[in-house]
């Protein structure tokens, strides 16, 4: 089985997991403090609240920006459910917009022609790690006094014009699941650069209490609950193997762009697929490879999902690229305007395998086998 990733772990995370066993302390602690410190300095921001998963991330990150019950956010279809669940999490009602013809990502267009009065927020996806036009998705929900938070679940490690994607973020949210560039099981965090933004939401990932766990178990100081609040805490087993990871990330990103760059040479004579390609002014850190399969003449998705069962056949872990929000049970009845580029994008997109470990055998029976799929399936 070649699968679709295999996170990077060796004898550094096992040792700093044993340290934190030998410690006592396993719980949301000085480990997460240190891993959020590297973190807010990878990412480029003053401040990151380590959490329990990127939705949680979400979740109280639009809290924070004071959404309530019957405001409206914007969305895109085209992402993991967790982005239009959030909106609901929140009481909100998600309003999807459309992605670019060439790029997974929502525009300042396409989300200003779904916009409503009832908008509060925006949440832009920097999709498979793709980064989206920050400073123009910026400058539109300013304009509209609106809040930007970004789900940058998929984009540690990507660089938007030479800015790594928190800067100058009000909240920008990541994700440490293993399909990630780095992991620590599950888990997630916030990065913001106000200060009122981070206190609050260390209260709210700890049941609105004031005063951090370790403080309150060192005694001599009592904490009070400020406001009904959540248990979306980060372990120090978690922390342990993210600081880890995090030390690694440079070599991480840089040995997915030359695998990415090896497919690319691998399918360059192969016409039936389009490999997703960026903007020439940002650094993609290659979270998923993803090529788009021409369709066939049957059903929008028949083709792609006919490739991909044969695929898996194989033994090659292959995914479906993108999945679209608005066709899932979940969101099928909630109201909409088209979303044409979204629904092309979900159709066609396949991610295919790519992790640190891969060889140049592995990368060739997959590309192999996909053209020798796309010869066989109309």
């Amino acid at each position: 089985m070649i699968p679709i990733i295999q996170p990077l772990f060796g004898p550094e995370e096992q040792a700093a997991v044993a340290a934190v066993l030998r410690s006592g302390w396993v719980v949301q602690g000085p480990r997460v403090e240190a891993f959020e410190s590297d973190l807010a300095a990878i990412g480029g921001a003053e401040y990151a609240v380590a959490v329990s998963s990127g939705t949680a991330g979400l979740h109280l990150s639009l809290l924070a920006a004071n959404v309530h019950p019957g405001d409206d956010v914007i969305v895109p279809s085209l992402s993991f459910i967790a982005t239009a669940n959030a909106a609901w999490m929140a009481g909100a009602r998600p309003v999807f917009a459309d992605v670019a013809p060439d790029l997974p990502n929502v525009t300042p267009d396409s989300v200003d022609r779904v916009w409503t009065p009832q908008t509060r927020a925006v949440i832009a996806v920097h999709q498979l790690g793709v980064p989206f036009d920050r400073q123009e998705m910026r400058r539109l929900c300013h304009d509209r006094g609106a809040v930007l938070i970004e789900d940058a679940a998929c984009a540690l490690g990507s660089l938007h014009k030479g800015e790594a994607i928190a800067a100058d973020a009000e909240f920008a949210v990541f994700s440490f699941h293993p399909r990630k560039v780095i992991t620590t099981g599950e888990g997630g965090a916030i990065l913001t650069n106000n200060p009122e933004h981070a206190e609050r939401l260390r209260r709210l990932r700890n049941h609105g209490m004031s005063i951090a766990a370790d403080q309150r178990h060192a005694g001599g100081k009592r904490e009070q609950y400020l406001e009904p609040a959540w248990n979306f805490r980060m372990t120090d087993i978690q922390a342990a193997i993210g600081g880890e990871q995090l030390r690694k990330l440079g070599e991480i990103v840089e040995r997915r762009r030359l695998l990415a760059t090896r497919y690319e040479e691998l399918l360059a004579t192969c016409y039936e697929v389009a490999p997703l390609q960026p903007r020439a002014d940002d650094h993609w850190n290659v979270q998923t490879y993803c090529v788009c399969v021409a369709p066939g003449q049957g059903e929008p998705a028949a083709r792609r999902d006919e490739v991909l069962r044969r695929l898996n056949e194989q033994g090659i872990g292959a995914r479906r690229g993108i999945l679209a929000a608005h066709l899932e049970p979940a969101w099928h009845d909630l109201l909409r305007d088209p979303l044409p580029y979204t629904e092309a994008w979900a159709a066609q997109s396949l991610a295919l395998p790519l992790f640190h470990g891969m060889t140049d055998d592995d990368q060739q029976q997959v590309a192999g086998a996909l053209v020798e799929a796309l010869q066989q399936v109309p």
